[in-house]
């Protein structure tokens, strides 16, 4: 069946607003019906990423829509992802690769060259597939960035696309956003506009028809479709972390939640096992007792490092450890692990020297090249395979990484401690393979493992936001 257009591109009213999930959902739909689909995001700003095919960078939510359109993940998807280091300023990777660090001021005027890079992929995406699903950023009525903009209308304007408008009832006020975000667009902005998604709905419908048929009235364009809220989805979030923590098990794993925390998508494995209780810790809250914790990856290390050990989280490590814990540090989790870690050419921030946790004999040397891969071995201390996939700036060495976490190839990846406690690695979604996630648990003292596959999991849930999403489809034919 055919799709009556080459491009669509979701917009929301929000962050957060459903768009990454519509398009995923939509990708799903069109790829069951064999029109060849692919997702694309201009810009994204997220600390949540991906390794592609083609041995860059994107965000997750580009490489899970990428799988609901049954495609491999590729840079060409997410041309420009952005990845905050500090409150005013972000690593600029272009086609996958970093390209500058720099402050919100610099980027926006390195707009236009961006949008080169933008444009570039999205022509070799239109002239590869039938259909192009896009996902805007934030709200396109953010008018202090309408000047430049990449990643909304004015990525819409420069291609002559449509536009889907999605907002989340959920939140409240949904009628409001919708008719506030038209309000503040160009009047050619919002001929783009062919109608509403309200997402997240729950409720009888009936009482939602009035004010479906006010805002029709009002705007002079149809509400799509009403989808409802989907409850215990698992899916790759952008950025955000879900603060549900479905405590079902009695093993309790605790994991801190510093500024700059990155690929906290490493534990939606562990949320996922019934066995467990996950916890993440932010600021201003007590750090509860565990069974495990894990340290995860971060895009400023020394910068979250110093925000740990302000906060106490040293003594709760050396605490945890003499009552017999156990301990994982993820990327920059392991970097913060180990003795130092040395920043002298200021890769994340001012050049210096910070000294780690102490716990693995190991120091780190931050560098500027960042190695990307998608890398498979196996356990050193299980006989269990292990997948994964690595992004990380710096060199990591010591006598700790002669007794390693895992052997990748030939090669040694990661660190032990002597007595066999603490666990350091590059690798990101090492908990995602069945086999390695139930040899990580063992190692840390869960026995009884129920097989969870995490991967079944997310192609579950990609079919039941496919199916919800189905009426939006429809209504697009019509």
């Amino acid at each position: 069946m055919t799709f009556p257009y080459h491009t669509l591109m979701v917009q929301g009213t929000t962050s957060d607003a459903g768009k990454s999930t519509l398009v995923a959902a939509l990708c799903r739909l069109l790829a069951r019906e064999d029109v060849r689909v692919v997702p694309f995001k201009p810009q994204n700003m997220a600390l949540n990423s991906a390794v592609t095919i083609d041995g860059g960078e994107i965000g997750r939510a580009q490489a899970l829509q990428a799988q609901a359109a049954g495609l491999a993940p590729h840079t060409d998807m997410n041309p420009v992802l952005l990845k905050p280091s500090s409150d005013t300023g972000a690593q600029v990777i272009i086609h996958g690769k970093p390209c500058a660090e720099m402050e919100a001021c610099d980027y926006h005027r390195y707009k236009t060259v961006a949008m080169r890079a933008v444009l570039a992929s999205y022509r070799r995406l239109s002239s590869a597939y039938d259909a192009v699903i896009v996902e805007g950023a934030g709200s396109p009525a953010e008018i202090n960035l309408r000047d430049r903009d990449i990643a909304n209308m004015g990525f819409a304007e420069a291609v002559d696309c449509p536009v889907i408008l999605v907002a989340d009832i959920d939140r409240g006020g949904v009628f409001a956003h919708i008719v506030g975000t038209l309000d503040c667009l160009s009047e050619s902005e919002r001929r783009r506009i062919i109608g509403f998604v309200i997402n997240r709905f729950r409720g009888d419908i009936r009482l939602l028809e009035p004010g479906l048929e006010w805002l029709e009235k009002r705007t002079g364009k149809p509400v799509l479709a009403v989808l409802p809220y989907l409850h215990g989805l698992q899916l790759d979030a952008e950025d955000a972390i879900e603060q549900a923590q479905g405590a079902r098990g009695t093993f309790r794993v605790v994991v801190p939640v510093p500024p700059r925390i990155s690929n906290h998508t490493d534990f939606d494995a562990l949320r996922a096992q019934p066995e467990i209780d996950l916890h993440f810790v932010g600021p201003g809250r007590p750090i509860p007792p565990a069974d495990l914790i894990i340290l995860p990856g971060s895009k400023n290390t020394r910068a979250d490092l110093a925000w740990l050990m302000e906060r106490g989280w040293r003594d709760a490590l050396f605490k945890h450890l003499r009552y017999g814990g156990k301990v994982i540090g993820v990327c920059g989790g392991y970097q913060m692990l180990g003795k130092t870690i040395t920043d002298p050419s200021g890769v994340e921030g001012n050049p210096g020297v910070s000294q780690g946790f102490g716990l693995l004999d190991i120091d780190t040397e931050l560098t500027r090249d960042k190695r990307l891969a998608q890398v498979e071995g196996r356990c050193a201390f299980a006989d269990a395979t292990v997948s994964g996939y690595e992004i990380h700036m710096g060199i990591t060495r010591g006598s700790a990484t002669a007794n390693p976490a895992f052997r990748i190839a030939a090669r040694p990846e990661g660190a032990r401690s002597p007595d066999d406690q603490i666990l350091g690695t590059y690798l990101h979604g090492l908990f995602d393979r069945p086999q390695a996630l139930r040899a990580l648990l063992n190692w840390a003292g869960l026995t009884q493992v129920t097989p969870v596959d995490l991967a079944q999991l997310r192609e579950q849930s990609i079919d039941r936001i496919a199916d919800a999403a189905a009426p939006v489809l429809q209504a697009l034919r019509k």
